[in-house]
């Protein structure tokens, strides 16, 4: 079983996103996990955690971002690069961490277990229902079931940019449609589209564990038929276009995107960008504007955005 070192480096929330991407550019592709405890009592606060058993979060001032890398030849060149671009970061914005990075040796299986801890039956818009793989849960009528064991993939289905999109998706697709998820993650988007009618789906995810995952879930909900999953970059190998196209991924990603996104939409088609922290709306907004699609609809949840836009011709 594949050994992995946890990396956490606590830091302020003016350089949460900053450290995020860092740890990113090292090589963390299957996403960073940012805790930020005013958000943890934000959304404790929102009537919905009682899904949930994470704790109230007492210091409020630490933010602590997590990444996790194979331990293999590459980890002391990564963890030199994280350390190398963490001091520069400090010389342009002054200090902005706290103590020195954690680490931890864990493995698929441990990751796995850690998940479970706070991973429940959870309900998305009207119809949709995110089942963990080891709970129970009986249906009920015009209910939509969504099993989905994370493993090393990003996608519980929890996280208020994954929420927004499925929410979205209850609104804007139609039987028959056919929808790109791009980076799919665990697959739980592909997986919400394909239950909501969709025709077809076709999931990218640049990441070849994430793919495997996206695979493994698929086939655990019957979807092998209607979602296809292969390994990719961005809309790069996407055949044809879509009625739908999905990201949720970061700010910076979409808007290199957005570039690509009309000439995969059919006219009238929709693209939900995600994964966009509300301080970067307006970038992605013009970059929209740019690309020639129209944002017609924006949600926004615990400091989170969701942008529905359209390709009017």
């Amino acid at each position: 079983m594949s050994q992995w070192i946890e990396v956490s480096i606590q830091t302020t929330h003016e350089a949460a996103e900053l450290t995020a991407e860092i740890m990113r550019a090292a090589g963390a592709n299957n996403g960073v996990v940012i805790e930020d405890p005013v958000l943890i009592n934000t959304l404790r606060n929102s009537g919905t955690w009682e899904l949930c058993d994470i704790p109230e979060q007492g210091n409020t001032e630490v933010v602590t971002v997590t990444a996790y890398y194979p331990e293999d030849e590459e980890l002391q060149p990564r963890l030199a690069q994280i350390e190398e671009e963490m001091a520069a970061l400090a010389a342009s914005i002054g200090t902005c961490r706290f103590g020195n990075t954690r680490f931890r040796t864990v493995s698929e299986q441990d990751w796995a277990n850690e998940w479970k801890q706070y991973f429940h039956v959870t309900h998305i818009g009207e119809t949709l229902v995110i089942k963990p793989t080891w709970e129970e849960y009986a249906a009920k009528a015009g209910e939509h079931i969504i099993e989905i064991d994370p493993g090393m993939a990003f996608g519980t289905g929890t996280h208020h940019t994954t929420c927004m999109c499925m929410e979205r998706l209850e609104k804007v697709l139609r039987p028959g449609m056919e929808v790109f998820d791009v980076g799919t993650g665990s697959g739980i988007l592909a997986i919400a589209a394909a239950k909501l009618g969709a025709e077809t789906v076709k999931a990218v995810d640049i990441d070849a564990t994430a793919v495997r995952v996206a695979a493994e879930n698929i086939a655990a909900n019957g979807l092998t038929e209607k979602i296809s999953v292969k390994q990719g970059d961005l809309l790069q190998g996407t055949v044809g276009k879509a009625d739908v196209i999905i990201a949720n991924i970061i700010a910076d990603i979409i808007i290199m995107l957005l570039e690509d996104v009309p000439g995969k939409l059919k006219t009238g088609g929709i693209f939900l960008a995600s994964g966009i922290i509300e301080e970067r709306q307006n970038d992605v907004a013009a970059a929209a504007a740019k690309a020639g699609l129209c944002v017609e609809a924006v949600d926004t949840k615990g400091g989170w955005v969701v942008m529905q836009m359209r390709k009017e011709a």
